[in-house]
């Protein structure tokens, strides 16, 4: 095997027809035979280039609607066949099988049909069989063929055969290979996983996750841990769609933390009224909804002040100009919305650092992608946490019942509870959060943390007493003991939501009875890890 191979003939046969043209002309200039199928060959031709038909190779024409017309051993054997041994140079010459140095594949487009949504026996017709047999021939033989399959190598192809009169070096036939190999990887993950929810298999036998680089990342979690982001192509609105308008590279935890944070500010309805969400390490600091977007972002600030400096800043309606006068008030990494104002673009101008991310729209929270997460020797795969809760849902188990305006509350508490690390409490008085409790092992820890950073910030702002008193609490699971509830009497909630279920449920209820709180069960958890 030599380092150099040269690039003497071409096989061309693509469904995204970008720049197939200029590549055509690049190699016709080189002197390479063109052999083509269908349409590829069409628009060559329509450009003036010399092609050959597969089929005249093949000597059998396109058939099965098109099903049938690269499957042939004078396709598949000028492929795979190793240049440099007596036996396959001899079997070539015995049948007639001409050498093909360069495959030129991208599939149909399966993935596209999925994303329109369409039924399944357009999906079917959209499956590639005899691409990806080719790009798998060509692959293997790298030693001699070269193999490219995304449009976006067609530069570096050209610029390798200038680079080397006409040939390709064996290190660009390995990275070409290793990227067919990818996409022909990617592309039967995408079969197989819209098979098995279309005929309703939830936990099918081999699963198979495939990304597609986005962005190679400085570093991961911490300086010494090497990342990257990669992409499934799903068009779900957030921190992968996103167009960065300003500001330095996303970050690992930048990324992390905003998708966090659109995801939650999704929550709330954009057509009812704005809200907004900060978030420091994929917890929230402070989320709110308030009569305009300034209101809310105040609101949701003045929860935790301190927490909120460089933080993540979501909001669900168009970002203005008030609103952006401000969030420039403090360091903020990032800001995600659905749009922005060129006003507010132009405030942001001056923030070089901060990073403004426009989605145009917004998550369906309804929907139900799955996570991943691994673990030693695997992964585990669920369901987004899609589960909703409304006010015909709710139990009231206590002698007093809540009022209209704190069930208000309390919706709202359990809406921004979903989102916080379990052990999860989350204190709200009139639609923004007051005090938040994160991650501990202990509930009545994350109690009387939300509960004392309430205190810091009544002090901060000067109030006479933390905006807990009278505020509604959510917990995200069930009190185990009552200790957890009393605590938050303590800090002056007047009202409860959580799960209910346990075996203690009736000396919880009892504690909530004997200090005057309302207390409804929604029947369902939200754990979060």
């Amino acid at each position: 095997m030599t380092d150099l191979y040269p690039v003497k003939r071409a096989l061309l046969s693509v469904s995204d027809k970008t720049g197939l043209v200029d590549l055509g002309k690049a190699l016709s200039a080189k002197g390479v035979e063109l052999l083509s199928t269908g349409g590829s060959a069409k628009t060559l031709r329509e450009a003036g280039l010399e092609v050959k038909d597969v089929s005249e190779v093949t000597g059998f024409p396109e058939m099965m609607d098109g099903r049938v017309k690269t499957l042939h051993p004078r396709v598949h054997g000028g492929l795979l066949a190793l240049r440099d041994n007596a036996e396959h140079v001899s079997a070539m010459d015995e049948h007639g099988i001409g050498g093909i140095d360069l495959l030129i594949v991208n599939l149909y487009p399966f993935e596209a049909a999925l994303a329109r949504g369409a039924d399944y026996d357009e999906m079917i017709e959209n499956i590639d069989i005899g691409g990806p047999a080719m790009i798998r021939a060509a692959a293997k033989n790298h030693g001699f063929v070269t193999t490219v399959v995304d449009v976006e190598d067609y530069d570096a192809l050209i610029a390798e055969l200038d680079a080397n009169d006409g040939q390709t070096s064996y290190a660009f036939r390995q990275k070409m290979a290793q990227i067919a190999y990818a996409r022909t990887g990617a592309y039967d993950a995408a079969v197989s996983n819209w098979m098995a929810s279309a005929i309703g298999e939830d936990a099918p036998r081999r699963r198979v996750v495939a990304g597609q680089i986005k962005q190679t990342l400085r570093y991961g979690e911490n300086p010494h841990q090497s990342a990257a982001f990669y992409v499934d192509g799903s068009e779900r609105p957030g921190v992968a769609t996103a167009v960065q308008h300003q500001g330095k590279e996303l970050s690992y935890n930048n990324i992390n933390d905003t998708d966090a944070a659109f995801e939650l500010v999704a929550e709330f309805d954009p057509a009812e009224t704005p809200a907004v969400a900060i978030i420091k390490h994929a917890n929230p600091c402070g989320v709110a909804k308030g009569s305009t977007l300034l209101e809310a972002y105040n609101n949701a600030f003045d929860c935790d002040r301190t927490s909120a400096f460089g933080g993540i800043v979501a909001l669900n309606q168009v970002l203005d100009a008030e609103t952006a006068k401000a969030i420039v008030e403090i360091f903020t990494e990032v800001v995600i919305a659905p749009g922005a104002t060129d006003d507010a673009k132009e405030i942001f101008a001056a923030k070089k650092n901060l990073r403004l991310l426009t989605t145009e729209g917004l998550p369906n929270v309804m929907e139900k992608p799955n996570t991943i997460r691994q673990v030693a020797g695997g992964y585990l795969f669920q369901d987004k946490d899609a589960g909703f809760v409304g006010m015909d849902d709710l139990k009231v188990v206590t002698e007093k019942a809540p009022t209209p305006e704190q069930m208000k509350d309390l919706l709202f508490a359990w809406k921004v509870a979903k989102h916080v690390k379990s052990n999860a409490i989350v204190y709200v008085k009139d639609q923004a959060t007051v005090g938040v409790g994160a991650g501990q092992m202990s509930r009545l820890d994350s109690a009387l943390i939300a509960a004392k950073k309430a205190e810091r910030m009544a002090e901060a702002m000067g109030l006479p007493e933390p905006l807990t008193k009278g505020s509604a609490v959510a917990s995200d699971a069930f009190f185990p003991f009552a200790d957890g509830l009393l605590e938050a009497a303590a800090a002056g909630a007047s009202c409860v939501i959580q799960p209910g279920g346990s075996m203690r449920d009736q000396e919880v209820i009892d504690a909530a009875n004997e200090a005057g709180l309302a207390m409804v069960l929604t029947g369902m958890r939200h754990f979060r890890h």
